[in-house]
Parts: C-alpha cells; structure tokens; sequence
C-alpha cells in the first residue's frame, strides 16, 4: 500500500478546476529516495542456556560481533538507526556493534523475535515445531517484513542507511518475501552468526539483494553457524 496510486483518493476533485490533478497528486506521492537495509545475524551465544536471558553470547560470539561493528563502520555510510530484536543474543550483538557506529541510535522490538515464520517447503526431519507456532510466529515476522521492509515515504528526501540486528529465521523469510520469492523456501538459505545481508529498496519498490550472509571480513576460525 506504499505505491502513489494507493495514497490517493481517485475520486477527490480540484478545487479550482473541478477536474482531477492526478499527476501532480502522484508526484507528490512518489518515493525519492533509497533504502538500504543491513539484516546482521546475531552473534554465537550459549546453547544450553534454558531460558532467553541465559542465552548471553559465548566469547567467540562476543569477537564475531566485534568484527561485524569494525566491518559496518569501515564502510563508512551514515547508518540513521539499528532497530533490533528484544532477545539477549540480539540485543548483547547490537551493544557490541553500536561501539563502533556512536551517535547511532538504537531502537529495540519484539516483532524480530526468533521464531518459525512459516511451514518450510520440502520439510526437514531435525525440526518441527508445533504447528501453533507458526500461526504465532508467522504472523508476527510477516508483521516485521511489512512494517519495516517497504520504499522510502515520499517526504524521505536523502537515502537512507538502516541495521536490523535479528535471527537467520527472521532474515531468511524476509530475504524470500522481499525478492517475491516462495517464502516456504526460507530454510534453504544458510546465514553464519553476524553475517551481514544487504537489500537496496528503490523509490519505485524494486529490491535488490546485494549481499546474503556475508562473513569475509571475518577470519575463517571465527565463523560459525550456531
């Protein structure tokens, strides 16, 4: 519902002609400017912890998300906030990322909680959720993808740079939804932990994907997958 001709009212006339200025009114509706989206994966943290806030990030994941931050800052574009999921992994990377981009501000939201976004086509034996799960989740991520991944508003006048620090679920339905992809093929994308994916968002809603998963800055020992 971002397109122009969805902000307008077809039926409202111009005052002083009585006729419908239906360019002019489209213009003004139209985006002007870029969005650039990094999805950063959270970092390694500790798998046997039982509940959410034992899940704090293990020393490795502690350098993985240095490097992520050192990797973001070297790019050297000016990053307007990092929105980020409310869970201690993701919330513990973005503290260790933001070091390194000060001045950033950080916005935190349960809408990229981890979760099962949606039944995964071919299913896969080594995980099954409850199908409750993905009437709760599903709902909840397909709400993250709509209210953060769209074009710019039309009153956006310079390109923009924003970090979503979150889950490989939740980067990998929104990668699929956003290139109009089967979002039931999520799993058959891989991330590693502080990988960075990059999607371009261009005034008339066309996406790219410009990086999936990138680690490279990273030296080969520290990459993992947990």
């Amino acid at each position: 519902r971002r397109e122009p001709l969805a902000l307008i009212n077809l039926k409202k006339k111009s005052e002083e002609t009585g006729e419908e200025e239906l360019a002019h009114r489209l213009d003004h509706c139209k985006a002007k400017a870029t969005r650039h989206i990094f999805l950063i994966r959270h970092s390694q943290y500790n798998l046997d912890g039982r509940a959410d806030k034992d899940r704090t990030l293990t020393p490795l994941g502690r350098e993985q998300a240095e490097l992520t931050g050192h990797r973001l800052a070297s790019l050297g574009l000016k990053f307007d906030q990092i929105i980020h999921s409310s869970m201690t992994r993701a919330t513990e990377t973005t503290e260790i990322i933001s070091k390194h981009l000060p001045g950033v501000k950080k916005i935190s939201t349960d809408l990229l909680r981890e979760g099962a976004p949606i039944e995964p086509d071919p299913p896969v034996s080594h995980w099954k959720p409850e199908a409750v799960q993905y009437y709760e989740d599903g709902a909840r991520i397909e709400a993250a993808f709509r209210n953060f991944i769209h074009r710019a508003d039309a009153k956006q006048e310079e390109d923009s740079y924003e970090i979503f620090v979150c889950h490989a679920n939740v980067i990998r339905y929104i990668v699929c939804r956003a290139l109009q992809f089967p979002p039931e093929g999520w799993l058959r994308l891989s991330l590693n932990n502080g990988s960075i994916t990059h999607l371009v968002i261009r005034p008339n809603g066309r996406v790219a994907l410009r990086t999936l998963g990138d680690t490279g800055f990273m030296p080969p020992d520290k990459i993992t997958r947990t």
